[in-house]
């Protein structure tokens, strides 16, 4: 599954450090996640500390559903090894490229 609209950010504090998962795309909203400790991997799909969701969206939970479970997603997956940009970039020719 691709995440194009997902970014996960890492803040380090004194004490410890803090995970957000954003979609930066509509509808836009934040989550800041723990690390699952008790996951084999001992981070799972985290565990959900803090939602922050538009007003709109009040009340209306079917609606964000799917996108903070596919946050989770993200999360865990974003802890993967890392790929080269050569891996993600799309098999069509780049824009500046001659």
């Amino acid at each position: 599954m691709e995440f194009p609209h997902f970014l996960r950010i890492e803040r380090e504090g004194g004490g410890g450090s803090r995970h957000y998962v954003v979609h930066t795309n509509d509808p836009k909203f934040s989550m800041e996640l723990l690390p699952d400790a008790t996951a084999p991997d001992k981070i799972g799909k985290g565990i959900i500390k803090r939602v922050c969701v538009p007003n709109s969206w009040a009340g209306d939970y079917a609606r964000y559903a799917k996108f903070i479970a596919a946050a989770q997603d993200f999360f865990g997956k974003s802890f993967g090894d890392p790929v080269t940009k050569a891996e993600t970039v799309s098999a069509e020719p780049r824009r500046f490229q001659k």
